[in-house]
């Protein structure tokens, strides 16, 4: 009866997966906030090394990992992956439930499979500073960790509804060496534009962004770095699908539905992007993919597919993407990382193609899920990867019902130990079940940029 599902360090991936090969039409490039044409490598040099820009717009199958990356990720890969045999009983399934766990790594999460590589092509680079944003904060203790291993400074811009709902993940920004400041912040022209306008914001992923860029670009020791959205950060993710289908090959399996959950979409894509080329390419067309966000921040459900900045004050290029426009300020949801108006592009083409299916939870049967897990397979995970466990939940419940013995894998894509402030919520009755009213969402999407 095995339950974990281990492979050694030599077996972990050397090559990123880049699902852009297998694509049936290329997909819609950005375009320069400026002009509107599409942009080219020479107008993201200001702010990325040329190797990730080189993989952002790359549609090689596979991209060699260096070596120096991949030394460092053995610091915890290849990472477990799990038979959840007791969630299965509980829930008297006939389905196999399987996680692949990412909280293995440093600082938590799955975060760290990009960090790592993008702090060395910009330590290549001669860069020496990276500014960035984050929301719960899990890609702003990646990013400063992965920066303290290549002697660089971070700073970083953490959306202030989770700076102050999560003390514990600045403390460890801090711990890395790294500078953390509550977005927005007056240290720049956007934050002290969006603080005169409402000073109680809470902040967003969008308004962080347009802090990290304006910072980025205003030093010339210092690039953007981006922790989710954009194609490399899902490349670099891809480690984490090709590992879970070796483990499942191990135990004579291949899973019939695979979940994510869904901010701007690089755990979702790390985990699915090896199974949706699968499906793709004809392997295993009936492979159904599901992708999971909050009710309260639902661009893939009730966003539209069209191009958008991916900041607020449309600083960054024009990406077609699944967006609720690009001034959306979601409420204050625990599950922070998922509180982004956008979608990555790649994610967004998959779901517009019907390779991938979105759904949405509210917050308090997302929690109801994760409790239920931490019982029975003794893991407290991160109000983000909950979303998956409430979709996994969900799934095997139907195979109760129509008997069928499916193979469930989900992404775990990280630990709760700084997110128990949102689970004493939970259990004092406070969490509310944000909604946003069609009206509002059609409001926003009605200053989305005409890109003709």
């Amino acid at each position: 009866m095995q339950t974990k599902i281990l492979l050694d360090e030599g077996e972990m991936p050397k090559r990123w997966y880049n699902i852009q090969a297998d694509l049936s039409t290329p997909l819609d490039p950005p375009l320069h906030p400026a002009t509107g044409k599409p942009v080219t490598p020479d107008d993201l040099r200001q702010i990325f090394p040329m190797e990730l820009i080189r993989q952002e717009m790359s549609t090689e199958r596979y991209i060699d990992i260096p070596t120096e990356v991949r030394d460092i990720l053995t610091l915890w890969r290849p990472s477990p992956l799990y038979r959840a045999r007791r969630l299965e009983a509980a829930l008297k399934t006939p389905a196999k439930i399987y996680y692949k766990w990412e909280g293995v790594s440093p600082p938590g999460s799955h975060k760290p499979n990009s960090a790592i590589p993008q702090a060395y092509y910009n330590r290549e680079a001669g860069i020496e500073r990276l500014a960035t944003e984050t929301g719960a904060g899990q890609w702003g203790s990646s990013l400063a960790f992965a920066t303290s291993l290549f002697d660089m400074e971070c700073t970083i811009y953490m959306v202030r509804a989770s700076y102050e709902q999560k003390p514990y993940r600045k403390v460890m920004m801090q711990v890395y060496g790294a500078e953390c400041i509550p977005s927005p912040s007056p240290r720049t022209q956007s934050g002290r534009a969006i603080l005169e306008r409402d000073p109680d914001t809470p902040g967003s992923l969008g308004i962080a962004i347009s802090e990290a860029v304006e910072d980025a670009v205003s030093h010339e020791n210092t690039n953007y770095s981006l922790g989710s959205v954009l194609n490399h950060v899902c490349l670099h993710q891809t480690v984490i699908g090709q590992e879970a289908r070796e483990q499942l090959a191990a135990v004579e399996a291949y899973p019939d539905v695979v979940i994510g959950c869904v901010g701007g979409g690089t755990n979702f894509a790390g985990l699915s992007f090896p199974f949706a080329g699968d499906k793709l390419t004809g392997k295993h067309p009936e492979t159904e993919i599901v992708a999971v966000e909050p009710a309260a921040c639902p661009s893939l459900t009730k966003g539209l597919y069209a191009y958008d900045f991916g900041d607020v004050a449309g600083l960054t290029p024009l990406l077609r993407m699944f967006t609720l426009g690009h001034d959306f300020v979601p409420p204050s949801i625990h599950a922070g990382g998922l509180r982004y108006h956008g979608m990555s592009p790649l994610v967004s083409r998959l779901v517009q193609d019907g390779v991938v299916r979105p759904v949405a939870y509210h917050q308090n049967d997302v929690f109801s899920a994760a409790v239920q897990f931490a019982r029975t397979e003794g893991i407290i995970v991160a109000p983000e990867a909950a979303h998956a466990v409430k979709a996994a939940i969900d799934e095997a419940l139907r195979c109760r019902k129509t008997g069928e013995a499916k193979t469930i894998l989900f992404s775990c894509s990280g630990h709760g130990n700084f997110d128990l402030s949102s689970y004493e919520a939970y259990f004092a009755g406070s969490l509310v079940d944000y909604e946003y009213p069609a009206e509002l969402i059609k409001e926003s999407l009605s200053r989305l940029p005409v890109t003709g």
